[in-house]
């Protein structure tokens, strides 16, 4: 569920991956390398040198193929069927020929063959064959669950670590019926999801912190127009282009509090591949039905890590239209208001050129025909209907957080976003020594306690203490703001490295009895 310190294979292809991994295998680990690569032998019963080049341009083949043998000589120390992966071949190389994939398939098996036959030290075994798992990581299953939840455009200029999202959706816009479009930067990006958003489809864009800095202000228009609009925020250590291939959990207030205005957005922090397919839907159907913005907040950690499922319930998948189309329109009055003060702040919400009245919006403040006002009764009541009679309803619509562990904790730790898995692996060994833990997904509006009351929880527990990947505990923070809460410590790590189990066992086990 979560990364260990200890490395059980590492195929090094430079000096320095042997340098900076070697000090970490595991008492059978392995260091696969080929030495006429590296210039160098190496001896100890840890190191595998294998012939990479080599056996790569055996018979025809080309240099370029040495991966393909380490991965085939992975798969031999594993005692694994190279078939799976020679399909894999298959596919990504049947627009270069049938002699092409017949020497990558050549070579992953010679490459297998060797590791069989010189690998003394494999002590390794793979699960026994079963029916075909789901292997997904968190970018495409965000992308998965746009195209579940109706996305029919998405814009991005390309980001890490969200680019993996844009280049999903890509691959599946033919057969999905997506527009696909590769901005020229992200003031664009936001302005062209927010434009075919008024026109009536669901619409989505993605970055990263730096990226969202630009967006900002197309956040503020999305607000004040009250136009739908899902947006994927990639999380990276910063400021500025900080650590761009690195993780971190430093842009949830940016998130909270950035664009010019009050105004509502949701905020979703999923820890899983599976939590990302569901949010993502969540976060269309909640933005669309409230006029939202939404935030799906990742991080270069939950974007690559890979994660296996038997497979994923999509009958949990909502995908409501909440927008006046067809034969709904026929019930408006000729003085269509798309801004009507209503009760829950919602108002009748149609498609420009699917109704014969006229659609208005505008980026000033409006009346409720879109009509530019100063009145200040009438602004105020706006605000009032965007803000606090949405955030009402908004709260009620948000999932509890999730707890697991000891039922009666002395010691509860607070985590968000992506270090549930770490965190739930490092509960589960401390849970009989009173551990628990509380982990948020759904971050903003913070939700309600009538399904569960986490607030007495926190309030209950002897310890309480916050865990995040970020220098100055910004959930921990919104709970002091939001809940009036304060715990009792923090543990965090900023290094733009994800939590190891071991590090975190260790760093949370001095807060218990």
């Amino acid at each position: 569920m979560a990364s260990r310190q200890p490395i059980d294979i590492v195929i090094a292809l430079d000096q320095a991956s042997i340098a900076n991994n070697q000090a970490d295998l595991s008492e059978s680990g392995i260091i696969v390398y080929d030495s006429k690569i590296l210039k160098q032998a190496f001896t100890g019963p840890e190191f595998l040198d294998v012939p990479f080049v080599e056996l790569a341009t055996k018979d025809g083949g080309s240099k370029v193929m040495a991966n393909t043998v380490a991965t085939g000589a992975v798969l031999g120390m594993l005692g694994m069927d190279p078939s799976p992966f020679e399909d894999v071949l298959k596919e990504l190389f049947l627009k270069k020929g049938q002699a092409i994939v017949e020497q990558n398939i050549s070579a992953a098996r010679r490459g297998s063959d060797f590791a069989r036959q010189h690998c003394e030290r494999c002590a390794f075994s793979a699960a026994p064959p079963g029916r075909p798992l789901m292997l997904i990581n968190g970018n495409r299953a965000i992308g998965v669950g746009a195209v579940m939840s109706g996305c029919r455009f998405y814009t991005a200029y390309p980001m890490t670590p969200s680019t993996g999202i844009l280049t999903y959706l890509a691959g599946k816009s033919d057969d999905y019926g997506i527009v696909v479009e590769q901005a020229e930067d992200e003031i664009a990006a936001i302005n062209m999801a927010l434009g075919a958003s008024f026109a009536g489809v669901r619409s989505m864009t993605g970055t990263a912190g730096g990226g969202f800095a630009l967006m900002v202000e197309g956040l503020s228009l999305a607000a004040v127009t009250e136009t739908p609009i899902v947006i994927a925020l990639g999380q990276r250590p910063a400021p500025a282009t900080g650590l761009p291939t690195r993780t971190e959990q430093g842009d949830l207030l940016f998130a909270l509090h950035a664009a010019h205005g009050e105004f509502p957005r949701l905020i979703f922090a999923p820890g899983s591949p599976e939590q990302a397919l569901y949010l993502t839907n969540k976060a269309f159907d909640l933005s669309e039905k409230y006029q939202i913005p939404a935030i799906i907040l990742t991080d270069q950690y939950l974007a690559d890590s890979q994660w296996t499922y038997e497979g994923l319930d999509l009958s949990r998948l909502i995908c409501e239209d909440h927008r006046l189309r067809g034969e709904r329109p026929a019930s408006l009055s000729d003085d269509y208001k798309r801004y009507a003060l209503t009760d829950t702040g919602i108002s009748p919400f149609a498609v420009p050129g699917d109704i014969r009245q006229v659609v208005i919006a505008d980026s000033h403040e409006h009346d409720e025909e879109g009509h530019i006002t100063e009145d200040p009764e009438l602004r105020r009541r706006m605000v009032d209907k965007r803000l606090f009679r949405k955030l009402r309803s908004l709260r009620s619509e948000m999932a509890p957080p999730t707890f697991y562990g000891h039922p009666d904790a002395r010691t509860l730790f607070i985590s968000w976003g992506s270090t549930y898995g770490v965190v739930r692996e490092v509960i589960g060994n401390l849970q009989e020594q009173g551990a628990a833990m509380l982990h948020f997904t759904e971050i903003y509006p913070l939700p309600g306690t009538d399904t569960f009351d986490y607030v007495t929880l926190l309030t209950k527990a002897e310890r309480t203490v916050c865990v995040e990947q970020n220098a100055t505990s910004q959930f921990a923070r919104l709970l002091k703001a939001e809940i009036g809460f304060s715990c009792s410590a923090t543990v965090n790590k900023f290094d733009g490295r994800p939590f190891l189990v071991e590090e975190l066992l260790e760093a949370l086990h001095v807060y218990l009895d």
